[in-house]
């Protein structure tokens, strides 16, 4: 009753507080059977989760010596008291999230005078027992004593073990311990003991290589590696286990097969996602997480990289292309969608998956309020995404910001070093820019005498901050040319013209942005009697920042839609100025007219255009002299542009900071609504955990927070994901929840041990952690599980058996491909389109194209983890088998066992190809038929089959070439793709 009571619970706890989140799902268009299989696999954990509030940890009779609070008291409260006294509802301002919240209901020492106990113990008819009866069942015996007794013993709150700081674990002291090899043996073989386990005898060798081999490279050993490993077995011993490791650890492979779990993570994906769903050029950033892996680049580095790589000091292009680890959020291109919400919401994206991935807590819920059980306020979420709110990306069509990386990795290095050459020419451009806008006392006003448009777009003359300019009246169209004509002082020098750029309420622009505007052309011409106009050249234009997105220059160009200005969305007044090529002496009576071109338009509705602006003039010699400094300057950057364009390169987005100038400002919404913004925040983390130790941090002192050795979630969760690949379940089942309702772990003195060694003793090399799990005793052991053994451990959570469990869906396909010698090597590169059914792929946008190679391309049957993932249609053979759409952070995997799968192995155009592949290898092999099929079976699962295998194999060849089938063979290949053992691990 108790677990039905907990499954109740949290379907209604979740269909109310989340229920804007599925309604904003299902706008997305995401299918309803996805969120149906959510809430069943939900249902399903917290039915089968053992029931940590009374598991046989909990002391039968409790004492105050012996009653734990986070495993004794919590989960008590969580099940009767969090749902009125929690972080969402405090009732009676009692929160039992808070120590402090609790003072009043609770007297330390003295349970008889506590108001907690004195509430439980009422009748049910009193309206003041705790729980109230409508919310279920009172307290029974078990649970109120294990209460007096944690009152008495002086109420001790006690943190949750997640949030406990890491430390190096006593290693038990067992007696007769032949099981150990490595540290974490000792660990195991102590809680298997307590379960009245015994270990398994070892796996056969060549088992075990094929498991290990399936493991760190997706890929199963070839006949040949398992003749050699059993020779060396026999004549090193363990040594050769050790070997084996480093050579698989050492393979290309191993980074194919281990970037798919961080892609799932990662969310990684070559769609936008949303809208169109159209095609996004990420896939270096895919390309670098192999190689990440590849080079065991420490999880620590590989961490502060994604996060913040942009704002190391001197970024290399791998810092830079690390961070489009976090521009796989959605977009959409959808016309008339705002951007501003939707850059919101993907930087919600980022807050969320940066907790799910490093720390492994929900922080979503905390947008709307407090978390439920953690302890971390409403406040707390928005001043975490203050981290991420001043990133220079929008939703917008363009994916800007970008970078060229090089497609070939051996041209990084020149890349980089034309690349700093050009960083260096601009900053000195930059420098001399400032000093010639920063020179006091240069701009004077203009006095404008009439403003007219092009179009249907209605302007006014204005007087703004003390400058006449102009402002819009009304909707803006589309191409407007704003043209201002006004009058001159008599002689008067122009060098410089500064237009300046407003929102129209710049108060409430700063937390409520407006679309921003790009001056896509700048005309100035001089006004005489009659018709006589003079065209005035401008030489350069000079941005009020030193790195913006679009090039101001392209404000002289008459045939874009870029140019100078705010793009895309404005916060505070903007300038732009343009340089004249000579000075301009104007003649008494003749008049100034400035054209100002818009024509820049955002998803198909938003034109970028200057609501308010004013022009100012400058006569100063300093432009001249900028000219003249900067001249040689922009020569030298032209030609290093020039060289860097030859070298072939994808531009690829990334992450990268506002000027601190023009900085957003993050507000708290109320109740998780962006439209309704109340008090402003500044960056900072919660405070369950330690202190950043920064008055004013960045998003680099974030990452470098994150894997601070003081922070106890991110090493944990990253041994838990990495055992959790290794054992087809994690030391803590709920990978996701490593909070106060996640599960307890089932080892927690080996979490914990290895955590901190794969900190210190491990320097965070992810190699290292894998070669002593893999080489252990734990995992060398047999998978067979008898029949005692399954009844008294179904699920294998004390390891009293090596790993068992089917393969992932790159595996299964890479496998097949393997075994029957198509496999291409080929690493590397833009996203391959495999053979899909027909009528698969219909996308909203008709210009993505899915062109599957030829049989004779290699590009045909590259490794999986090079398809292109389309969010709105996944690659049938992955989603069939388990795999992630990449819409958001997956951090784990839930298998199923569906006949489409079957299906899929049989029908699926590339396992047909694979199986008349693998028939023509056993064809070519000497020897008679039963020497082929025996070949086959070796390919297939690195065994000798036994003589019963091979009759039944044999006898149906025989029977498929009685019918006169030539593809008698290939019927057998398909058997051996199809069967259980190939399969799993």
């Amino acid at each position: 009753m108790r677990k039905l009571a907990n499954l109740l619970n949290i379907v209604v706890f979740h269909l109310l507080l989340d229920a804007p989140f599925l309604i904003k799902m299902q706008l997305k268009r995401t299918p309803p059977i996805r969120l149906t299989s959510l809430v069943i696999a939900s249902v399903t954990v917290v039915w089968w989760m053992p029931d940590q509030a009374h598991s046989a940890e909990t002391p039968a009779t409790v004492t105050t010596e012996t009653v734990d609070f986070n495993r004794d008291v919590r989960p008590i409260l969580n099940e009767h008291c969090v749902a009125c006294h929690g972080g969402v509802k405090q009732a009676g301002d009692v929160s039992f999230v808070y120590e402090e919240s609790v003072s009043w209901v609770v007297e330390p020492g003295d349970s008889e005078s506590s108001a907690m106990i004195e509430r439980v113990l009422l009748d049910d008819d009193d309206d003041s027992r705790m729980p109230p009866p409508e919310h279920g069942r009172g307290l029974n015996e078990q649970e109120i004593a294990t209460l007096r007794a944690w009152i008495d013993a002086g109420a001790k709150w006690g943190k949750h073990w997640s949030f406990e700081e890491l430390n190096r674990q006593r290693l038990p002291n067992l007696d007769a311990d032949e099981f150990s090899r490595v540290r974490l043996d000792r660990f195991v073989l102590e809680k298997m003991r307590e379960a009245d386990l015994s270990p398994n005898p070892e796996a056969d060798p060549v088992r075990w290589l094929r498991r290990v081999s399936l493991e760190l490279t997706g890929l199963p050993p070839t006949p040949e590696e398992a003749d050699a490993f059993q020779i060396r077995v026999d004549q090193n011993g363990d040594r050769a286990y050790a070997e084996a490791v480093d050579r698989l650890l050492s393979s290309p492979g191993y980074g194919q097969r281990w970037a798919s779990i961080w892609l799932d993570i990662i969310r990684y994906a070559d769609s936008r996602g949303l809208g169109l769903d159209s095609r996004r050029n990420i896939w270096q950033y895919r390309d670098w997480v192999i190689r990440a892996f590849n080079s065991d680049v420490p999880y620590d580095v590989f961490t502060i990289q994604q996060l913040a790589g942009d704002l190391l000091d001197e970024p290399s292009l791998d810092d830079l292309l690390a961070t489009a680890c976090h521009r796989t959020t959605q977009t959409n291109e959808e016309g008339g969608t705002d951007d501003e919400t939707f850059r919101t919401e993907a930087v919600m994206d980022r807050v969320s998956t940066t907790w799910q991935t490093w720390m492994g807590l929900s922080f979503g819920c905390v947008q709307c309020h407090s978390h439920p059980y953690d302890p971390i306020e409403h406040d707390e979420y928005y001043k975490f995404l203050a981290f991420f709110n001043n990133t220079v990306d929008s939703d917008l069509g363009s994916d800007a910001p970008t970078y060229a990386f090089p497609n070939d990795i051996d041209d990084f290095d020149r890349a980089m070093k034309l690349d700093r050459q050009i960083e260096a020419v601009n900053n000195e451009i930059w420098h001399e820019s400032e000093k010639a806008l920063s020179k006091a006392g240069q701009w004077q006003s203009w006095s404008v005498e009439s403003s007219k448009t092009n179009n249907s777009t209605k302007v006014e003359n204005k007087t703004i901050d003390g400058h006449d300019g102009y402002a819009t009246v009304g909707t803006v169209a589309r191409s407007t040319k704003v043209t201002l004509t006004g009058q001159s002082s008599a002689n008067q020098t122009i060098t410089a013209i500064q237009f300046t750029g407003l929102p129209k309420n710049v108060e409430r622009a700063k937390a409520h942005s407006e679309w921003g505007y790009l001056i896509s052309h700048f005309e100035v011409n001089v006004l005489g009697d009659g018709d006589e106009k003079q065209s005035i050249m401008i030489a350069q234009v000079v941005s009020d920042e030193p790195n913006p997105i679009i090039s101001p220059n392209d404000s002289l160009n008459p045939k874009t839609r870029n140019g100078a200005g705010p793009y895309s969305r404005i916060h505070y007044p903007r300038s732009t100025t343009f340089v004249l090529a000579e000075p301009l002496q104007i003649d008494e009576g003749k008049k100034l007219e400035i054209h100002l071109s818009f024509n820049g338009v955002e998803t198909g509705a938003f034109p970028l255009v200057a609501h308010r602006g004013y022009v100012r003039l400058s006569g100063d010699e300093v432009w001249r002299d900028w000219l003249e400094r900067t001249d040689q300057l922009r020569g030298e950057a032209s030609e290093l542009r020039g060289q860097r364009r030859r070298i072939r390169s994808t531009n690829t987005p990334v992450m990268a900071e506002r000027s601190n100038q023009w900085a957003r400002p993050s507000f708290i919404f109320d109740r998780g609504n962006q439209l309704t913004k109340t008090d402003e925040v500044t960056p900072a983390t919660p405070a369950f955990l330690p202190d950043l130790g920064n008055d004013e941090p960045s998003r680099l002192d974030l990452a470098r927070w994150v894997v601070d050795q003081k922070n106890p979630l991110t090493a944990r969760v990253a041994v838990n994901r990495i055992w959790s690949r290794v054992f087809g379940m994690g030391l803590v089942m709920t990978e996701e929840d490593f909070g106060i309702a996640g599960e307890r772990p089932s080892h927690p003195e080996l979490l914990d041990d290895l955590a901190y060694r794969f900190q210190t003793e491990m320097n965070w090399s992810v190699k290292r952690l894998l070669r002593e799990i893999l080489t252990s005793a734990t995992y060398r052991q047999s998978s067979a599980a008898s029949e005692e053994k399954l009844a008294a451990d179904v699920s294998n959570q004390w390891l009293a058996r090596g790993p068992r469990t089917r393969l992932p869906a790159e595996t299964i396909r890479d496998q097949a491909l393997a075994i029957s010698g198509l496999l291409s090597q080929t690493m590397y590169g833009p996203p391959v389109h495999p053979p899909i059914p027909n009528g698969i792929w219909n996308p909203f946008n008709a210009g993505d194209k899915w062109r599957t190679p030829e049989q004779s391309d290699p590009n045909r049957y590259r490794r999986t983890v090079y398809t292109y993932i389309k969010r709105t249609i996944p690659y049938p053979i992955m989603a069939s088998f388990d795999a992630p759409s990449r819409e958001f952070c997956t951090v784990r995997r839930v298998a199923s066992n569906t006949p489409t799968q079957a299906l899929m192995t049989l029908n699926d155009a590339t396992f047909v190809e694979a199986s008349a592949a693998l028939a023509e290898r056993m064809r070519r092999h000497e020897g008679a038929l039963a020497e082929q099929i025996r070949h086959g079976f070796r390919l297939a699962t690195c065994r000798e089959p036994s003589a019963e295998e091979l009759e039944a194999l044999t006898t149906l060849s025989h029977e498929i070439a009685s019918e006169k089938d030539p593809h008698a063979l290939q019927s057998v290949a398909t058997v051996l793709l199809n069967m259980d053992e190939v399969l799993c691990k």
